[in-house]
C-alpha cells in the first residue's frame, strides 16, 4: 500500500473511529483519533446551538490543528503510516453549517492561515450511510448530549460533506456503508483494504459492500 497518511471521514455516527481503529491496527499505523469529549462546548451546543456554536469550533480547530501539527514536526520511527479518524476541513464543513454568515467569514480567515500548515492526507475514506442508519448508530452509543439530534441536522451535514467531495479533486474512497459492519463482517474490511490497493486517480471512486447472503 502505497498510502502514508489516511484520512476517515464521515457524518456523525458513521464509523469514523471504529473504522480507523481496524485499520490501524491492520497496517500498524499511528492513530490519530478526534478527543470530541474534551470540548467543553459540545453538551452546551446541542442545547443552545446559537449561543455556543462559534466557541465550539474554535475549541475543535484548535485541538485538531495541535493534533494534526504534530505530523509535521514528529519522525515516528516505528510507524510509516498515519491514519486519523477526521479530515481538518471538517472544521470548515461543520462551522459553515452551525455559523451565522459573518461568523463563518471570520472562522474562515482564520482556517486558511493554518490549512497552509498542515501536512494534507495521500487519500480520503468517506463513509457514506443514511440518516435513519446514522440515528441507530448514535442511539447505540448512547451519547448522552447527541440523542436529541434531528434528522435536518444530519442531512446539512451529509449534504455539506458530498458537495465539498465532488467540489474539489480529493482523491477518495466514497464507501456506501449502510449495511457497514467492520467489526464484525470481514468482507465489508476487504473492500476497503483491497479499494486501497488500487492505484487510483483523483477524485471520488464509489464502492458498495457486500449484503449478507
Amino acid at each position: 500500500m502505497n498510502h502514508h497518511f489516511i484520512a476517515i471521514e464521515g457524518n456523525i455516527g458513521a464509523g469514523k473511529t471504529t473504522l480507523a481503529h481496524i485499520l490501524s491496527k491492520h497496517f500498524n499505523a499511528r492513530l490519530i483519533v478526534e478527543q470530541f469529549a474534551d470540548n467543553p462546548f459540545l453538551a452546551n451546543f446541542y442545547e443552545n446551538p446559537r449561543q455556543y456554536a462559534f466557541p465550539l469550533e474554535l475549541f475543535f480547530m484548535a485541538e485538531r490543528y495541535k493534533q494534526m501539527n504534530e505530523l509535521v514536526h514528529t519522525n515516528d520511527l516505528f510507524h510509516s503510516i498515519t491514519i486519523a479518524d477526521y479530515l481538518f476541513t471538517k472544521c470548515l464543513l461543520f462551522a459553515k453549517v452551525n455559523l451565522p454568515e459573518q461568523e463563518f467569514r471570520l472562522y474562515q480567515k482564520l482556517f486558511d492561515i493554518i490549512y497552509q500548515q498542515l501536512v494534507q492526507p495521500d487519500i480520503l475514506i468517506y463513509l457514506h450511510a443514511p440518516v435513519s442508519k446514522l440515528q441507530q448508530n448514535i442511539r447505540k452509543r448512547n451519547r448522552s448530549y447527541e440523542q436529541a439530534i434531528d434528522d435536518g441536522y444530519l442531512l446539512k451535514i451529509q449534504e455539506t460533506y458530498t458537495g465539498y467531495i465532488r467540489q474539489h479533486n480529493i482523491k477518495t474512497l466514497f464507501i456506501d456503508a449502510s449495511n457497514a459492519d467492520f467489526l464484525g463482517n470481514e468482507q465489508h474490511l476487504k473492500v476497503i483494504l483491497d479499494a486501497l490497493e488500487m492505484d487510483i486517480g483523483e477524485g471520488p471512486h464509489y464502492f458498495t459492500l457486500p449484503s449478507e447472503s
